[in-house]
């Protein structure tokens, strides 16, 4: 055979070589192997100590060669979840100085003072699906410090840590909770972005509940986000479209109270990231469209001691302790002064609509879904208070870490002496001026934090209109906490 010939079919085999070859051998983990490993790292935490579990994560990291960044996740004061993807290597080196500018996130610190640390929670590890999240990354959530290295006054989620721990050390007592979250499926991507005065917001299903078809837009949207949920640990109980037309929600199981808060944050991402992966998008805004059932929050919770249900009494009323009672009574007395965490948007005012099953009535039933606080059918092991007035934009490290401190440290309300006709505020402005009035509220966030969530409602409610009338307006839309963006706000 000619030398030339020769040559030229060597370099085609070389050509054909570099084709087959993969370049980049990135992570990725099966479903099944999936759920397996995040429900051993879940089982961890009740059995290891944060160090020994900080320790077993370092080891895998530093022996899993397929990882290519590692994504840490924090909350800001109004709930928006935000994410940085560390190199492996630069974060297992420099882990204990890992920093960021907080003047540039909404509601952390001024531009004087804007260096904040990120203390890694070793003890949320959570490998990740990555058709998803793409292929090489795990994820964990991390709370902030201040340049003192201390706890930041405004990150609830390391608050509400703080505050459990020692309840947990003082009163052996362990809080739990879980989340009922509903959504709308909107046609298009980036929908809010986009929204129309004129047009509103396009559904992608006109069914509701559960008549909907096997393969329909919303069943599909449904399947994969549950099986994601499912493989990231969620432990979901059952998933389905919800009453009004192109409304879902997904139930995941019980857990303690900042494992619950962190599953509300991954499943607010997964949806909007399936959603956008199918060209459309997953709303959380509490009233998208005027008319129909509104999506909310439930948020279910109760105290254990040692292993034991302490919100449940047989002999009790409703088979409810009188710890328990004592919680909601606190509750409901200071329920128009926190309402504004609960419910924290100019849209939420919407969804407090007594024609939807709304829950705005400051009372508590086992049956009256338009009480604020609901007593589910329960057992010894499952009896809980469901707290149904509760908006799915709503920050929830801050709404649990208010519901706990205000269940326990707030005064009560006497039930059998209710006034009758006592509801939460009926729009923003009113939520705000029970806010800012409470003293109650500035002894349990703290001056700053009290100042600081205050001014960010009423910017937005100013940017808003007055009278929320019959129809959803551009500027509830825009100007929402978890849609807006740097580039709207600074065009005034």
């Amino acid at each position: 055979m000619p030398k030339k010939i020769v040559e030229k079919n060597q370099e085609n085999k070389i050509d054909n070589d570099f084709q087959v070859m993969s370049l980049r051998n990135f992570l990725e983990i099966p479903y099944e192997k999936l759920e397996e490993l995040n429900g051993k790292s879940q089982q961890d935490r009740n059995t290891l100590s944060s160090a020994k579990q900080e320790a077993a994560y370092r080891t895998y990291l530093e022996k899993e060669n397929r990882i290519k960044a590692i994504t840490l996740c924090f909350t800001d004061i109004e709930g928006k979840l935000h994410m940085l993807d560390y190199d492996k290597k630069f974060l297992l080196s420099s882990s204990e100085n890992l920093t960021f500018d907080g003047s540039s996130i909404r509601g952390f610190s001024q531009q004087h003072e804007s260096d904040l640390r990120l203390s890694i929670d070793w003890t949320s590890f959570v490998w990740l699906p990555s058709d998803i999240f793409g292929p090489g990354k795990v994820m964990m959530f991390a709370n902030i410090l201040g340049r003192d290295r201390k706890l930041y006054e405004s990150d609830f989620r390391g608050l509400l840590q703080s505050y459990t721990e020692k309840l947990k050390e003082k009163e052996n007592i362990i809080a739990y909770a879980s989340a009922e979250i509903e959504g709308f499926l909107l046609d298009g991507r980036h929908a809010e972005q986009h929204f129309d005065d004129n047009n509103g917001f396009k559904l992608i299903s006109t069914g509701g509940y559960y008549h909907s078809l096997p393969l329909d837009s919303i069943r599909q949207f449904i399947d994969k986000a549950a099986e994601a949920q499912r493989a990231m640990g969620f432990k979901n109980e059952k998933d389905h479209p919800e009453v009004a037309p192109s409304q879902f929600e997904m139930n995941f199981s019980y857990d303690e109270v900042l494992r619950a808060c962190d599953k509300i944050q991954l499943y607010k991402l997964i949806c909007r990231q399936v959603a956008d992966m199918m060209g459309m998008t997953a709303s959380f805004l509490p009233k998208p469209i005027v008319g129909i059932n509104g999506s909310g929050m439930h948020t279910n919770f109760s105290l254990a001691r040692n292993g034991k249900n302490i919100f449940y009494d047989a002999s009790g009323k409703e088979h409810m302790s009188s710890v328990a009672w004592d919680f909601i009574s606190k509750v409901l007395n200071h329920g128009q002064e926190i309402c504004l965490i609960l419910n924290s948007s100019v849209n939420a005012y919407r969804r407090l609509d007594p024609h939807f099953e709304a829950p705005n009535q400051i009372k508590v039933s086992p049956i009256d879904r338009g009480s604020m606080i609901r007593l589910p059918v329960g057992n010894e092991r499952t009896t809980r208070i469901e707290v149904r007035s509760v908006a799915p934009d709503s920050n929830p490290y801050l709404v649990l870490y208010t519901l706990m401190r205000t269940g326990l440290e707030g005064k009560k309300m006497p039930i059998l002496k209710r006034p009758r006709d006592k509801y939460l505020p009926g729009n923003i402005y009113d939520a705000l001026s029970y806010f800012e009035k409470s003293d109650f509220v500035e002894k349990i966030l703290g001056k700053s934090n009290k100042d600081k969530f205050s001014q960010f409602k009423r910017k937005a409610a100013d940017r808003s209109p007055k009278e929320l009338g019959t129809k959803v307006k551009s500027g509830e839309i825009v100007f929402h906490h978890e849609v807006t963006n740097q580039v709207l706000w600074n065009n005034f």
